[in-house]
């Protein structure tokens, strides 16, 4: 039986204890566990869960607003500084550049920003709230997983939804498609290659085939929104994605 939810933090601290059984069914070790019993609610977190508002503007507004121009301008740079990585990701998993730099300028302006709310409390409290409780409950095992395996620790700092690294990986996402790019032995999201790789790898298993376009109409274009369902932001990555792409 899953753990009851709860609307407050009134309920977070019986909750957790219920929910350590159902993580320890699942696979979480020591080290998760302890992470969880840990884990504060993240008050910050459920104020920003009730009041999403960017992905109701338009495009025009919505891109504007996250600095597309920026981002289009910087990630060309960044594409001409590194050519070789950018071919090796592109040659591995099918993704050009443009569309793996404008997810990275997106989601943090290519790592300047990877949020300040510490990953595992986010998303469990994410977990423990009765709004979105069944789609963050995978996420929240994999965010333990990912401490039992090292990965992240219970400090790890991540956006406050607990979207974590260079491109904002969800815990069990990360845990399902992170890539050692540097082969050091261990997958770094806060790594801009193992992330970067990660990104790619992502949508190449959500189906992303190797040379076809990305734009509307093309077979690609539906893969961007697996990698986020808004509209604005699909519609904004596949033009910064082509005007990176040159």
């Amino acid at each position: 039986m899953a753990a009851s939810c709860g609307n407050n933090s009134s309920g977070f601290a019986s909750w957790k204890a219920e929910f350590a059984a159902e993580a320890k069914r699942a696979g979480v070790k020591g080290k998760g566990l302890k992470a969880l019993a840990q884990a504060q609610y993240a008050s910050r977190t459920i104020a920003a869960d009730r009041n999403q508002k960017s992905f109701r503007y338009s495009l025009e507004k919505f891109m504007q607003l996250r600095g597309s121009a920026t981002i289009v301008a910087q990630g060309r740079k960044r594409k001409a500084r590194n050519p070789q990585f950018y071919a090796a990701l592109e040659k591995k998993y099918g993704v050009p550049a443009g569309v793996l730099i404008a997810i990275h300028g997106m989601e943090t302006a290519f790592g300047h920003f990877m949020g300040d709310s510490q990953v595992v409390s986010a998303i469990v409290t994410l977990t423990y709230d009765c709004r979105r409780s069944d789609f963050f409950r995978s996420h929240a095992i994999g965010a333990l997983k990912l401490v039992d395996q090292g990965a992240i620790t219970p400090a790890t700092l991540g956006a406050k939804h607990g979207e974590l690294g260079h491109t904002q990986f969800l815990p069990g996402n990360a845990l399902t498609y992170g890539v050692d790019w540097t082969r050091d032995g261990r997958v770094d999201f806060y790594d801009q290659q193992d992330a970067l790789a990660s990104t790619a790898n992502y949508l190449r298993k959500k189906g992303w085939k190797r040379g076809k376009g990305y734009q509307p109409g093309q077979p690609n274009y539906k893969v961007l929104k697996q990698w986020n369902a808004a509209t604005v932001y699909q519609q904004s990555l596949a033009i910064m994605g082509q005007q990176i792409d040159g």
